[in-house]
């Protein structure tokens, strides 16, 4: 999620070597325009072009969960959730924290999975403002999976619009999710994210 992409990047003090070789200073790998397994390694996605993938933080990251970003985590992300079990959540969080972000449940419908989305970014990402624009049914990895796109308002004044594209499978959850600033980078990497979806495969 393009939360934990934005506590990842304060963890590590915003330093910046984007396109580094390996998880360098400022915490990005470069991914190719090849196959690559993502998230726990159960996913494989091919790119379109180059990505940047953002450095797990020990703090809020789960390893189902991976990031990447294009322009920076606070201009745009693409989030891989890869075979989530039932019982956990998309991030990492205490029990005593006040608000929670739910758990997933393998028995979960799309509208469930589209709110348990919606209070990750009330929760976690400090969105004020959250706007559902559909939910509709879409195959994703050969079975009957959910489009859901939505909008929001953050705490920084800036309006994102969103994607994500998921399945539940043998109780796990896969998603695909874009989200970006409405501005101009969210329709510019639309069709990178149309691509990764259409490649997506279970290994």
């Amino acid at each position: 999620m393009r939360i934990s992409i934005i506590l990842a990047a304060l963890a590590l003090g915003g330093c910046s070597s984007v396109g580094g070789g390996g998880f360098g200073y400022g915490g990005y790998s470069l991914v190719r325009a090849k196959e690559v397994r993502v998230g726990d390694k159960t996913l494989a996605v091919t790119p379109p072009r180059e990505w940047n993938r953002i450095a797990a933080s020990l703090f809020v990251d789960i390893s189902a969960v991976e990031d990447w970003t294009q322009n920076g985590p606070y201009l745009d992300s693409l989030s891989f959730v890869t075979g989530l079990k039932d019982g956990k959540t998309l991030v990492r969080q205490r029990s005593r924290d006040d608000r929670q972000v739910p758990k997933f449940r393998s028995g979960m419908t799309a509208p469930e999975i589209a709110a348990m989305i919606e209070t990750l970014f009330r929760v976690r990402g400090g969105t004020v403002d959250f706007k559902t624009l559909s939910l509709a049914p879409r195959p994703f990895l050969g079975a009957n999976g959910f489009q859901y796109d939505f909008e929001h308002l953050d705490s920084d004044e800036v309006r994102r619009q969103g994607r994500a594209v998921g399945v539940v499978i043998e109780g796990r959850l896969y998603l695909v999710l874009l989200d970006a600033a409405r501005s101009h980078y969210y329709s510019t990497l639309l069709p990178d994210f149309e691509a990764v979806v259409a490649s997506a495969r279970r290994v």
